[in-house]
């Protein structure tokens, strides 16, 4: 699998998630269950594809500008994350915040595999895309067993 492949895995994996996130209700087992899953896939996501997608794409003019955005678009998420964590799980405000976090993540992914990847693609020769992905994985096995 190459780096695009590897990070459209982990994309499905935040839609599915965002999509029982939405769906939970009050102060429940479930609801902090699902958002401690989601809250974690996203800030190891975001940790291994800075380093290994933006980090390199960083590099080239073409792409400079559309990882910066990226990665700060990493932080407007990170920010609703804290925002929910900091309120009440039973809090009607919670699942507005939920919902918002869910658009902003999908409008994020959807950016990328629309936009940045067919940047990126012109940028990054087969064998990076393929290094890329090996290092990315490796990363996020090392994250996830923490």
């Amino acid at each position: 699998m190459n780096i695009f492949e590897t990070i459209r895995e982990d994309h499905e994996k935040q839609r599915t998630l965002l999509d029982i996130l939405v769906k939970t209700e009050g102060d429940s087992e479930g609801r902090r269950e699902i958002f401690e899953k989601i809250d974690k896939e996203l800030i190891n996501h975001a940790e291994a594809e800075e380093k290994y997608f933006y980090v390199p794409l960083m590099q080239a003019d073409m792409t400079r500008d559309k990882s910066r955005h990226s990665i700060a678009e990493h932080h407007d998420i990170e920010e609703l994350v804290e925002e929910l964590r900091e309120t009440d799980f039973s809090s009607p405000g919670w699942l507005a915040t939920a919902k918002k976090l869910k658009h902003q993540v999908i409008h994020h992914l959807d950016e990328e595999e629309h936009e940045v990847f067919q940047m990126a693609g012109k940028v990054l020769t087969d064998a990076q895309k393929n290094e890329l992905a090996a290092s990315f994985r490796e990363m996020r096995n090392r994250l996830d067993s923490n």
